[in-house]
């Protein structure tokens, strides 16, 4: 069965850290960009970072950028997403998503680009 499986989220003080996990069941991430997107309770969802899917690219949106840091395991088919220094408008359900890129050093924000989609992971970040 091919999926996406994330783990990691969780309770944590402003100023803390959390690492999610996004790790491919069925498939290799190889030739995949992986887009990490956030929605929070009556927001739109947003993208927040996106690497390629030869790891030359990556993206960051404004909000989180010098603070959240993504990178991938080939050895473990999983990408990460270190999140430090956290607050609490960064409480959202976070969501790991699959785009099939093959060699292209491409990414992309929109969401309705990408294939799988992880179960999501609820990251709330207290005051």
């Amino acid at each position: 069965q091919v999926q996406l499986v994330q783990s990691g989220g969780g309770l944590v003080q402003s100023g803390g850290s959390l690492r999610l996990s996004c790790t491919a069941s069925g498939f290799t991430l190889d030739y995949y960009a992986i887009g990490w997107f956030r929605q929070a309770p009556g927001k739109e969802r947003e993208a927040i970072s996106c690497i390629s899917a030869t790891n030359v690219n990556t993206y960051y949106a404004d909000s989180v950028k010098g603070r959240f840091t993504i990178s991938r395991d080939t050895t473990k088919n999983t990408v990460y997403l270190q999140m430090n220094n956290l607050k609490p408008e960064d409480t959202a359900s976070y969501y790991c998503a699959a785009l099939l890129a093959g060699t292209l050093d491409v990414l992309s924000t929109n969401a309705e680009d990408y294939d799988n989609w992880g179960q999501g992971a609820q990251v709330t970040v207290s005051s």
